[in-house]
């Protein structure tokens, strides 16, 4: 095969939000620039949410302003409101990665937004950017296979938000299944469902591990013509406002899989493993990675 997958790291955000130990800035430029070395080319480096309720998540302008800037690198940071747009813009963020809740008691609890007000911020987002300019932006639906309050999510529920995003003119549309519930057989008709709904948009997965799902989700949205898939380094992740998520599918567990079977991401499997144990030692914690345990094959 000669089909290229690309691989968005989102263990400096995702990956570190749910963790007990705040890593210091310093470490956390060291860490991104190490998976940078591995190839990382799309990097969700940096979230503008309120480090009183994240406080893992603060420092967002530093980072962004001790990192050198890259042409061939794309930094991508989180958006929940305007407020995190105007942060996002002033930091010099090259993407910038808006969340939209799929379920009403998610939004409440993570971003203190019903759905149809978080569907109102995307729109006031795209907005501004149309008329004062800024980075790319994408679109995240979390919870967008299960929620830890309401239960199932409709696949209704979800092409709702995507069919909005269709009409914004949103560029790339990531479905997330936040807390782990997702199946590779229901993964691959909601793929097909939001590839009918927004054909022009590009399609991003984001799986976490919680139950041992993940890498078969990965391989669904893969058999399915997904191009784009979101990963961590060393299997870290969860959410502050979920129970029980734990971590997203790891970055070398992926690309292995992904390697394996002749597919080419441009990621250097060793330099990832070598990043996991390094962040694993900041955070008191060894990665969860396959990988990293057993190691590649042939050795």
């Amino acid at each position: 095969m000669t089909r290229s997958i690309e691989i968005v790291e989102v263990g400096p955000r995702d990956g570190l939000q749910n963790e007990k130990a705040i890593v210091e800035i310093a470490d956390k430029v060291d860490f991104i620039g190490r998976l940078e070395v591995a190839g990382v080319r799309r990097i969700e480096a940096v979230s503008f949410v309120n480090p009183r309720r994240v406080p893992q998540m603060s420092g967002a302008e530093e980072i962004m302003a001790a990192l050198p800037r890259q042409n061939s690198v794309s930094r991508i940071g989180l958006v929940l409101n305007e407020r995190g747009w105007d942060r996002a813009v002033a930091s010099g963020c090259d993407e910038a990665n808006v969340v939209v809740c799929a379920t009403d008691a998610f939004g409440i609890r993570n971003q203190g937004a019903s759905v149809a007000d978080q569907v109102a911020t995307l729109a006031g987002i795209v907005r501004r950017r149309e008329l004062e300019g800024g980075p790319p932006i994408s679109l995240t639906i979390s919870v967008a296979f299960g929620c830890p309050f309401d239960g199932e999510v409709s696949a209704d529920q979800v092409i709702a938000i995507v069919r909005e995003a269709a009409f914004l003119g949103v560029g790339e549309i990531a479905l997330a299944d936040t807390i782990g519930v997702a199946d590779p057989w229901t993964v691959r008709k909601r793929v097909e469902a939001t590839r009918a709904a927004a054909p022009d948009a590009r399609l991003r997965m984001h799986f976490h591990d919680t139950r041992g799902t993940g890498l078969a989700n990965a391989f669904a949205s893969v058999e399915a013509g997904v191009d784009v898939l979101d990963a961590s380094c060393g299997g870290l992740g969860g959410c502050p406002f979920a129970p029980a998520a734990t971590g997203n599918i790891a970055t070398e567990d992926l690309a292995y899989m992904l390697h394996r079977a002749g597919f080419e991401t441009g990621l250097d499997i060793g330099a990832l493993v070598a990043a996991a144990r390094w962040i694993g030692e900041k955070i008191g914690k060894a990665p969860a990675s396959s990988i990293s345990r057993a190691g590649g094959f042939p050795a």
